[in-house]
């Protein structure tokens, strides 16, 4: 995202509110403007009755491809739940969209590990009242095993924490590195239009965040800054007793983060499936996400004793847990050659490393008090059979 001038706003009741407000403060910072976007308690893009996933919603998720993804991150479940060997399994999953992770996760414990699904109950942080209707329409054959909760109303004494694609909608702070001092972005108001203002950065946290990292932008470069990020996986830890926590989401380590290359960062819109770098028009009609920094995950993390078991491409992930072995299975049951093609062709969508979200989707595993060990997404890719 470049710096530059938007259309003049528009009418809706939301851009007509941030103009008030950017006026009034004189401009905001870009974290504060996206937090409006997103998360206004009224107009917000997350908070408003909306289709956002699939089809007919502005993005895709692996949950949304397909059901095979649900089925995959189940099997690492029941595998956590017999390494547990609690009585009780407690999966909390925040940001749960529509449900369709959840549901697929149950209808697969369900089927494959009845007994794990016996004693596991699925605890779904939602924090929208639309989007946890939709959400128990979906999961009515589970709704014995669910129930719902607030951001800060939970907690875990034996289980498993899961989000995907939570982290890279927080609200994250823009800045950029000129003559070696950090600027932020700020957002100001000049005749009807939401325009981008430099400003040299005040808010000690930012400088203090790379000097903790140990990584950051290079002259002349622009970077996001998820502070958010670091203080939840931290509050994370905290919640949990024992168990694990599973993180998907599209991102890279610091090093290819603020590599520099990367000079206009990661910060991209999404309505209709069409990607945009103008966060300015359409204010809270559109998805706004910045790549997550998965250093800055497990950095945090260690510091609330959660400890890095296992993380990678999205698919390794899944190959290890037996996406071949399923295609194939998925395969012979087709009943027409072009019902076999058409499958393929969306599954293909979760593994692929450039078309689809194989690499730039990232699984990170972390544990508290829990022995090591091998867990079944690491299986070696040469060990899985091709036939």
């Amino acid at each position: 995202m470049q710096p530059l001038d938007s259309p003049h706003i528009g009418n809706s009741p939301l851009t007509a509110l941030l103009h008030r407000q950017v006026q009034s403060a004189g401009g905001i910072g870009f974290a504060d403007f996206m937090a409006q976007a997103l998360y206004h308690p009224q107009y917000g893009y997350y908070m408003s009755p909306r289709a956002r996933i699939g089809k007919a919603g502005d993005f895709f998720t692996s949950s949304s491809v397909s059901s095979l993804f649900g089925r995959l991150v189940a099997r690492q479940l029941a595998q956590m739940a017999e390494l547990l060997s609690e009585e009780t399994f407690q999966i909390v999953e925040q940001g749960p969209g529509e449900g369709h992770l959840a549901l697929d996760i149950l209808d697969a414990l369900a089927e494959e590990a009845p007994g794990i699904y016996a004693r596991s109950y699925y605890t779904l942080i939602e924090v929208s009242q639309e989007n946890r209707r939709r959400q128990a329409a979906n999961l009515g054959a589970h709704a014995h095993k669910v129930v719902w909760c607030d951001e800060t109303d939970w907690s875990i004494k034996s289980g498993c924490f899961l989000s995907n694609e939570l982290v890279d909608a927080f609200p994250v702070h823009v800045v950029e590195k000129h003559a070696g001092e950090l600027q932020e972005v700020f957002v100001v108001s000049r005749e009807g239009a939401f325009v981008e203002e430099l400003r040299p950065a005040t808010d000690s946290r930012l400088a203090k965040y790379f000097a903790w990292l140990g990584c950051g932008p290079v002259e002349g470069n622009r970077a996001e800054v998820n502070l958010a990020a670091a203080d939840w996986i931290r509050d994370v830890g905290q919640r949990i007793a024992k168990g694990f926590v599973l993180t998907i989401d599209y991102g890279y380590p610091s090093h290819e983060l603020y590599a520099p290359h990367r000079r206009a960062g990661t910060l991209l819109c999404y309505q209709r499936h069409q990607a945009d770098d103008n966060p300015y028009e359409g204010v809270g009609e559109k998805d706004i996400t910045a790549h997550v920094d998965f250093t800055a995950l497990q950095k945090a993390g260690s510091e609330a004793g959660l400890h890095t078991l296992w993380f990678g491409e999205q698919y390794r992930f899944l190959l290890g847990l037996g996406f071949f072995e399923e295609l194939v299975r998925l395969e012979a049951a087709a009943t027409t050659e072009k019902e076999a093609r058409a499958l393929r062709l969306t599954l293909k969508n979760l593994i692929m490393p450039e078309s689809g979200m194989g690499e730039t989707f990232k699984i990170l595993v972390q544990g508290i008090n829990v022995e090591a060990a091998d867990l079944l997404c690491n299986r070696a890719i040469g060990a899985i059979p091709l036939t």
